[in-house]
Parts: structure tokens; C-alpha cells; sequence
């Protein structure tokens, strides 16, 4: 087993060390980046530094590009391969599967859409190596959207205001739902274009560093062939994967905070020497009670990870009949079920390991040099994005009464002054 470093920045995995998770080629290919990135985790934290280099080292390994079919020079891999790479990601700093999660996001939304032209030119400059965050969500409400875009002769302009822009300060294009007037139409804008301006306040007590602030358009061009999609009250109520996608990234990024709980709870109990109540110089690696702490964390990323990786192969197989027209509005609703059902889980087994780690080490756990506050902190705030409390009660709705849940993927929003 490889040595592990109790600054709570391990070369290596606990977990990898004893194989207790799948050991792929992908995985492997990826390892050496993911391990740069945990190296640096506790020191972005305690400096509030943003993860520009994890980011681009991400880009450079190509992981970015990962889900663009292969006829548009990215590598097409199952959505299985790549939410257990995000899970190995969310444990070496879960940040970085945020930050992301747009732009893969907008990956799936290309592959869910009919028209090739619009596919190629976007799918390409993905695989080129530029990402894409996103400017959707309003303080005031979903059902208002305070950007607008106005047309004068030939010259279209964007402004307004948004907020939870995740991903945008680290990104080349941002994704921008704003009203023309009639409904909402989804703008793309190059995040350098004059009159953009992505702000850092993002005030939460977890997930800081993803970037999820504001984000200000005064005045922007927008190119008319960037202006790619109308919503319409007309649209099927559910005909998408992303519901899913977007939350069962969330999963995987939880299970991978639970295997960093894991890890860091072996690597520094590993290093202790002392424990409450007993004179004199002992190891807590020997003790019972310490044994039963660490093997409920190692059932908990267990657990956590095979519920990811179900619900990814869940979504694996709706992709394949969607592309095979054999879906109807059911599937997208038993998806979702599914998929609420696995938050559930996810979240309260992670929040549970996320606390139970503190209990392997005493008051010397607290130190701010660990910072493994962080893993509840983040996980809190992952767990917070889509409220269980109300998946809950469309799950129990549907099996009870076999009612759908009143979620849609993207809705037309009143325009309000900007």
C-alpha cells in the first residue's frame, strides 16, 4: 500500500490502494492529473485561491472532451466511464465536477438535439478544448428573467444581470437564458466579448471556488447563429435525459466526498499515537471502536458509489433507446423517480460520513490544516441545489397516486426590467 500523507493531500487513494472501487484503463489514464489537483485541494481552501490550473490541467488531459462523440474529435465514452471519473474527481476536490457540470451540461443538450449544424459547429469547438458555463438561474425567482436580448435593425445586445453562474469564471463561452420580448431564447456569448463581466461573490459556506456568483451583461453583441434555441409552451413536458444528468452529477461528485472522507480518515488515524483516555503512548489504528468508525465509512463510499454508478447506467440505457426511438414520456419519468431516489441516499450517506470523520481523530481533527470541515461544508451545499425534501414527496406521489412530478427541464420565463 502506497504511504499516505496526513496533511489530508494523499498521492493515492486509500480506496485505490486496496481495490476497492473499479480499476480501469480510464481511471488510470486520469490518476496522475486527479492526484495534482488533491495535492493542492486544503490550500485552495484556506486561501480562497480559484482553481484556474486545475482547470486547465483538466483541458489539457483532454477530460473535458470526453463525452463528444468520436466524429467530432472527442472520445464518445459512456455516461458510465465518465460519472465514475467524476467521482474519482469530486475526491480529489469537489469543486471541480461543479465547475464543470455545465458545461457537460451542454454537452448532453447537443446530443439531445436534431439539428446537425448546430451540433457540429458546437460539439467541435468542445472537443477543440473550450468550455462553457452557464448564466440561468435569478435571486428573484424561477419564474422571472431579467436579461434581455433587443434587437436594433441587424444588431443584437444583451443585458441584465445573473446569479449562480457555476463554471462561468473558468469558461470561454457562457450559455445566457434571457427573454426577447416574446420568451426565453438560450444565448451563447464569449465570456472576453466587452460588457461581460463574471464577479466572485458567490457567499456560500461550501462549493467557494466553483465560481457560482454573478454574472453581468451591459450591452453585449450577440451574434444572430448564437442565438440557438426558443422555448415554447408547446415543447413536450418531458423529452430530456438532463433532469437526470444534472443531479446524478451531483451523486457521483457525493460519493466521491465520501471516499475522500474515507481516505483522510485512514491516512490520519494511521499517523496518531494517542487515544482519549488511555495513558501513556497508544495507536487508535488498534483500537475497536476507531475499527468500527473506519469500516462504516468504508461501507458508506461504498454504498454511496454503487448508487452512482447504477443511476449512471440508468441513464446509459435511456440514452441508447432515445437514439433508437424507443422512448415515450414514461421513460423520462421513471428516470427521474430513479433519480430522486438515489439523491436521497447519496445525500444522507455522505452527509453521515462527512461527520463521522471528525470522530477518528478528537479535537486535533478540527485543526484548520486538515480542513476536513470542507467535505461537510460542500457536501451540504450539493445536497442543498435541488431540495430533497420535495423529490421525496414526488416519489411517494408517484408510487402512491402514479402521478409525474411537476419538475420540467427549462421553462419560459416574464420578462422583468433589467
Amino acid at each position: 500500500m502506497s504511504a499516505v500523507q496526513s496533511s489530508g493531500n494523499p498521492a493515492h487513494s486509500i480506496a485505490d490502494a486496496a481495490q476497492l472501487f473499479d480499476d480501469t484503463p480510464l481511471t488510470r489514464r486520469f490518476a496522475s492529473v486527479f492526484a495534482r489537483i488533491a495535492e493542492g485541494a486544503v490550500h485552495r481552501e484556506q486561501h480562497r485561491e480559484l482553481a484556474y490550473d486545475p482547470v486547465e490541467w483538466l483541458r489539457e488531459a483532454g477530460y473535458t472532451r470526453l463525452r463528444v462523440p468520436e466524429q467530432y474529435g472527442g472520445e464518445g465514452i459512456s455516461l458510465t466511464e465518465f460519472f465514475s471519473l467524476v467521482t474519482r474527481l469530486g475526491e480529489a476536490d469537489s469543486n471541480l465536477p461543479q465547475i464543470l457540470r455545465v458545461h457537460g451540461g451542454f454537452i448532453e443538450s447537443l446530443l439531445e438535439n436534431s439539428d446537425e449544424a448546430l451540433r457540429d459547429r458546437w460539439l467541435t469547438r468542445v472537443a477543440q478544448g473550450q468550455i462553457v458555463g452557464g448564466a440561468v438561474s435569478e435571486r428573484t425567482g424561477v419564474t422571472n428573467n431579467s436579461v434581455r436580448l433587443t434587437q436594433h435593425g441587424d444588431v443584437w445586445h444583451l443585458n441584465g444581470e445573473k446569479y449562480y453562474t457555476t463554471g462561468t469564471l473558468y469558461a470561454d463561452w457562457v450559455d445566457v437564458v434571457a427573454h426577447d420580448g416574446q420568451t426565453d431564447v438560450r444565448v451563447l456569448v464569449k465570456t472576453d466579448t466587452p460588457g461581460v463581466s463574471r464577479i466572485d461573490d458567490w457567499d456560500g459556506f461550501g462549493q467557494r471556488l466553483t465560481g457560482s456568483g454573478t454574472a453581468r451583461f451591459a450591452q453585449v453583441p450577440v451574434s444572430q447563429e448564437n442565438v440557438y434555441r426558443r422555448y415554447s409552451a408547446s415543447e413536450p413536458r418531458r423529452n430530456s435525459l438532463l433532469t437526470a444528468y444534472y443531479q446524478a452529477l451531483h451523486i457521483a461528485n457525493l460519493a466521491g466526498i465520501s471516499r475522500a472522507a474515507l481516505r483522510d480518515a485512514v491516512a490520519f488515524t494511521q499517523t496518531k499515537t494517542r487515544s482519549f483516555g488511555i495513558p501513556g503512548e497508544s495507536s487508535p489504528r488498534d483500537n475497536p471502536l476507531v475499527h468500527r468508525v473506519v469500516g462504516r465509512l468504508a461501507s458508506l463510499a461504498y454504498s454511496t458509489q454503487s448508487v452512482s454508478t447504477a443511476l449512471a447506467r440508468a441513464i446509459d440505457e435511456v440514452s441508447v433507446a432515445r437514439r433508437e426511438g424507443r422512448t415515450s414520456e414514461q421513460t423520462y419519468i421513471n428516470l427521474d423517480i430513479q433519480t430522486f431516489q438515489a439523491q436521497q441516499i447519496a445525500i444522507e450517506q455522505t452527509l453521515q460520513a462527512t461527520t463521522l470523520l471528525f470522530e477518528v481523530g478528537g479535537a486535533s481533527a478540527t485543526s484548520e490544516s486538515h480542513r476536513f470541515d470542507r467535505y461537510w461544508r460542500n457536501a451540504r451545499v450539493l445536497a442543498s441545489h435541488n431540495p430533497a425534501i420535495f423529490r421525496e414527496a414526488a416519489i411517494g406521489d408517484f408510487y402512491l397516486n402514479g402521478n409525474a412530478h411537476d419538475e420540467r427541464f427549462g421553462i419560459a420565463r416574464k420578462a422583468t426590467a433589467v
